[in-house]
């Protein structure tokens, strides 16, 4: 009788560890799923997004940012399926992350290189600046001379 109560709740175990291991969290941008936002055209995405993003995709955006989605938009056609698309390198750190540009890699320049930036959907409504730092963290070691009384 104790045994059989013992498997029973190895089973359980077994059963919640499936569970836990199949849900994936789907993603969702503010109560809207990744599918639609893909669907959305440039104007109803600027209704989600926070208010300097949203004045700014009012105002229009300009040709060289354009330009930027159009070179994304060949190097994701002409990669096969399942691989990650050409780096597509820029200078427009200034560029909205919008819901055509996931899954696209984009070498944003910090002022010296490019730096690799593989386009997640949590980006979206972030600029592309962000993502690729402009200076390099000071690794703090000894004092100088000079650098105390």
């Amino acid at each position: 009788r104790r045994v059989h109560g013992h498997t029973n709740m190895a089973e359980e175990a077994a059963q919640v560890e499936v569970k836990k291991r199949r849900t994936f969290r789907k993603f969702s941008y503010r109560g809207v799923d990744l599918d639609q936002l893909l669907d959305m055209t440039t104007e109803q995405f600027q209704e989600l997004v926070p208010c300097r993003q949203r004045r700014r995709l009012q105002r229009g955006l300009k040709r060289k940012h354009f330009t930027l989605m159009k070179k994304l938009r060949k190097a994701k056609k002409e990669c096969p399926y399942g691989e990650k698309p050409v780096v597509v390198k820029t200078h427009l750190r200034n560029m909205i992350i919008l819901p055509e540009m996931v899954v696209s890699v984009v070498g944003v320049y910090n002022g010296k290189t490019y730096n690799a930036v593989e386009v997640k959907p949590e980006m979206m409504g972030h600029y592309l600046g962000e993502f690729s730092i402009t200076y390099k963290p000071v690794k703090h070691g000894r004092p100088g001379i000079g650098a105390t009384h």
